[in-house]
């Protein structure tokens, strides 16, 4: 009996449908990879193509940072405001991010990957789409499909900048930018994602990622949704993780070889 192919989907998620880019890549039992870019009409259609996949990797927090919400919610009954608190400090003695303004795994992907801090879901622009997803994610579960925040049900929260920091794809400046810099960036990540993978991408889907970092992030977020599939990717280990990731969602960082995604799960 032939194993069937998988099917795992990228969403960048944008405010209006109008910016969101959509990826699908399909897996084939040798370990073949096809992608193309999709356009949904509408929050409808981008439904329908999530649930259609076996897995999908979204770009964008699925919650907000708890210490947060629970200031917020004292401040509108009236109460006293929880003390403001930090995570714990890194190795190398700085302090941890800011409770108010990050997640735990906002806080532990900035640790894991030495990078500058993720966007704050509570203080940045970044809130009006995460309040997006909100909605999704709430349709898909008035419609019976359980979406756990931690990404063991069928959608994953992805970082992509993370992703390509973990896959060693290292990046010279910033890719997400109209400059023909950030254009030569996109083109030298997509040729490391082939080389990765040990397969070549379709004309169209190269280019429209040399084009757009908004496609270049959903192809990207596709790949985690996989390797989040296979098994390769840091989960919470804690229960302190498990539990802010049950609330707060948790961002999957893939492991460093890109040629695992072309394995099948067990």
């Amino acid at each position: 009996m032939m194993r069937r192919q998988a099917v795992t989907v990228g969403v960048d998620l944008a405010a209006s449908a109008r910016r969101t880019a959509v990826c699908r890549t399909v897996w084939g039992s040798g370990g073949g990879v096809t992608a193309e870019f999709v356009v949904p009409e509408g929050d409808e259609e981008l439904l329908a193509i999530v649930r259609a996949a076996d897995k999908t990797g979204l770009d964008c927090p699925l919650g907000w940072p708890t210490n947060f919400v629970a200031t917020v919610l004292a401040h509108h009954q009236g109460a006293r405001l929880p003390p403001p608190v930090r995570f714990d400090q890194r190795a190398d003695g700085r302090p941890g991010l800011d409770a108010l303004r990050f997640r735990l795994t906002d806080d532990l992907t900035w640790k894991a990957t030495a990078m500058r801090p993720p966007l704050s879901v509570s203080t940045d622009l970044l809130g009006v789409v995460a309040l997006r997803a909100a909605y999704l994610l709430d349709e898909l579960t008035a419609a019976g499909v359980a979406v756990p925040r931690d990404g063991s049900g069928p959608i994953a929260e992805v970082y992509p900048a993370a992703a390509l920091r973990c896959w060693g794809i290292r990046l010279t400046h910033s890719y997400k930018s109209a400059t023909p810099e950030a254009r030569a960036v996109r083109e030298h990540v997509v040729r490391a994602i082939e080389a990765g993978l040990g397969a070549s991408l379709a004309e169209p889907v190269r280019a429209r990622c040399a084009e757009s970092h908004d496609h270049l992030d959903a192809l990207v977020c596709a790949l985690v949704a996989r390797a989040v599939q296979v098994g390769d990717t840091v989960w919470p280990r804690t229960a302190g993780e498990r539990e802010a990731a049950r609330q707060e969602g948790w961002i999957h960082l893939p492991g460093t070889d890109l040629g695992t995604l072309g394995c099948a799960p067990e």
